[in-house]
């Protein structure tokens, strides 16, 4: 799948190797999971402060406020099912949501709401897009 990551502190977000878009293996959840395809997401102000913080050995996937269809459920899973539309803020310790996909435990996710979050992530991602002039697709959107 495609991910923006980040792999050196510090840069100014104008600099091309600020973030840049990377080929990465699509995750598998795990028993307390939820696989979202996601579909929109929107810059939160700890993108800019992990990006400020502490070296990365390995590139690394920001982003953790997202919006799409969850794809695939672990095996605990109770509160959700493939097809469910959810929004979410990701944990810290996880990869990002400037992906295809990306996985979250089903106590962090919400549905209540999730078209009109969809559409506030998709307005605050266009902006971003056309601010920074930069915009990530997935392929047939």
């Amino acid at each position: 799948m495609k991910a923006i990551v980040y792999s050196q502190n510090g840069l100014p977000i104008s600099d091309e190797n600020a973030l840049y878009e990377l080929d990465v293996a699509k995750p598998q959840p795990g028993a307390r999971d939820l696989l979202v395809k996601i579909s929109a997401i929107a810059v939160n102000p700890v993108d800019t402060k992990v990006r400020a913080g502490a070296p990365t050995d390995t590139p690394r996937i920001l982003g953790w406020d997202a919006v799409g269809v969850v794809e695939a459920v672990g095996s605990d899973v109770t509160l959700f099912q493939p097809g469910d539309e959810v929004y979410y803020a990701g944990d810290i310790t996880r990869a990002g949501s400037y992906a295809e996909y990306g996985l979250v435990d089903e106590t962090h996710r919400r549905t209540q709401a999730a078209h009109a979050e969809r559409r506030r992530c998709r307005r605050a991602a266009a902006d971003v897009a056309h601010r920074v002039g930069t915009a990530v697709r997935s392929p047939g959107n």
